[in-house]
């Protein structure tokens, strides 16, 4: 079994060796590949992994010997499945990686809104506490999350954890989503409606997939319905915020900051309005990518080969 890894980098920039997947065939793993790239490399592969690399109709036509494709990620969309399913090719994913690390990540950026700790310190070396000439000393509101309100929209794996740490930190939490799942076990707790949940939350979460129907979501309408003072966190997907929108309603103070992990294109472009907004925490699309989080990634996708080679393949994402 030749096996090719066609951006392997994020998941093992030198600290989360391949070692798991090496009995497995004969592996060869490139840090990052290109569209030309990724078709000269997977020629005569049998099984391709990819994390951000298109695998879509013209490379798949390429690929007569391919007959499985893995994704170090939960999203599947950089996978053209339909033309998987045609060619008889299974697809699998890593459906349960990062809920917790994600979630972390989440109250690092919310309490990085709440309380600027980092504006701080760079304020006491500028000698700007001492030049107060108080004892204590800040430069932007502080604020308290007991009794504010979370509201998740995508209450999945990842926005239940999300309410857990928010109710851990005497948040309320509201939810909505296309599925409701059985009732949890943190309260205060409730399923609301889009409108009901904007007005009522200080602090609105994303944590949903993106599709055709929510592109860009969030908008001119969106934020103006949100309170004046609330915080927007998006740790999901860039197309789900319309960065222009967001970048006005920032500067006009339609809401009081936002914290993004993602973007609609990755890396960010120069030319992207929210460098340029206030109140405006940008990210580096880190969230899922503790250690832990990635060792879970890289046992999951050895299994997945692994059910893949004996027969019984598992987390898969289409119909072949």
């Amino acid at each position: 079994m030749r096996i090719v890894v066609l951006d392997g980098r994020t998941m093992n920039p030198g600290d989360n060796p391949w070692t798991l997947l090496k009995p497995l065939g004969h592996l060869e793993v490139y840090e990052q590949s290109n569209a030309e790239q990724a078709q000269e490399r997977s020629k005569g592969a049998d099984i391709l992994i990819t994390n951000k690399v298109e695998i879509g109709e013209a490379l798949l036509e390429a690929l007569p010997s391919l007959q499985y494709i893995t994704v170090t990620a939960t999203g599947v969309n950089v996978v053209d499945l339909d033309a998987t399913s045609k060619r008889n090719i299974p697809v699998s994913n890593v459906p349960e990686y990062g809920s917790r690390t994600v979630a972390q990540f989440v109250f690092a950026q919310l309490l990085r809104l709440c309380h600027q700790v980092a504006d701080h310190d760079t304020a006491v070396r500028q000698g700007r506490w001492e030049q107060s000439g108080d004892f204590s000393f800040w430069e932007s509101p502080q604020m308290e999350l007991v009794d504010k309100t979370m509201g998740l929209i995508g209450f999945g794996k990842i926005g239940q954890e999300v309410g857990k740490l928010a109710n851990a930190f005497g948040m309320n939490v509201l939810a909505t989503s296309g599925r409701r799942r059985p009732e949890v076990k943190y309260a205060p707790f409730e399923y609301v409606e889009m409108d009901e949940l904007l007005q009522r939350a200080d602090v609105v979460s994303l944590h949903c997939p993106l599709t055709d129907a929510n592109a860009e979501m969030v908008n001119e309408s969106f934020l103006k319905r949100m309170k004046t003072s609330g915080f927007l966190i998006n740790t999901a997907r860039g197309g789900l915020v319309s960065e222009a929108d967001l970048a006005a309603g920032l500067n006009a103070d339609w809401i009081a900051g936002a914290a993004l992990d993602v973007v609609s294109q990755e890396p960010i472009l120069e030319s992207n309005p929210l460098l340029n907004a206030k109140n405006c925490l940008l990210t580096p699309h880190m969230a899922w990518a503790t250690l832990e989080s990635r060792q879970r990634l890289m046992k999951t996708t050895a299994e997945n080969i692994a059910a893949f080679i004996s027969g019984r393949p598992q987390n898969l994402v289409n119909n072949p």
